[in-house]
């Protein structure tokens, strides 16, 4: 973690430079609103009081798959440019949780995120790292330690 990381709050958010980029599992188009109060992919029955987001392109493309695999679904998913319509924060469920800082650069907002742009020329995961992933993740959920703070 670098000494000069200073956490993104609600008051100063604007001082992070866009693009931002979201991964899912949803076919939309520029000018669509992401909201919150979907199910999430990670906790059965659970309806997520925020919108996720990055601006680096790589936890969007693990949004997109995962979305897709946790879903059940086959294909590769979507990752769109976004601008977030409100305040956000640093995602703390990576943020000092997983990794130091923010190295992710993941944030979340309770605000929608309208979508500026596709993105279509995006490599995924191989598919034994994806495999490994969730595989991960099923033994979190496993010993309970998958929880999402929300």
């Amino acid at each position: 973690m670098s000494n000069d990381w200073i956490p993104i709050s609600h008051e100063n958010c604007r001082q992070v430079p866009g693009p931002f980029y979201h991964g899912t599992k949803a076919k939309l188009a520029i000018g669509d609103l992401l909201t919150t109060g979907h199910l999430s992919h990670h906790e059965s029955g659970r309806v997520l009081k925020h919108v996720y987001f990055s601006s680096m392109m790589s936890p969007a493309i693990w949004g997109a798959e995962l979305a897709m695999s946790l879903s059940g679904l086959d294909g590769r998913g979507h990752i769109y440019i976004v601008e977030p319509l409100g305040p956000f924060e640093d995602d703390p469920n990576l943020t000092n949780k997983r990794f130091p800082g923010n190295p992710t650069k993941s944030y979340r907002t309770e605000s929608q995120l309208k979508i500026v742009g596709v993105v279509e020329d995006w490599q995924g995961h191989p598919a034994d790292v994806l495999q490994r992933m969730l595989e991960s993740l099923a033994d979190l959920r496993k010993r309970g330690l998958a929880m999402i703070e929300d």
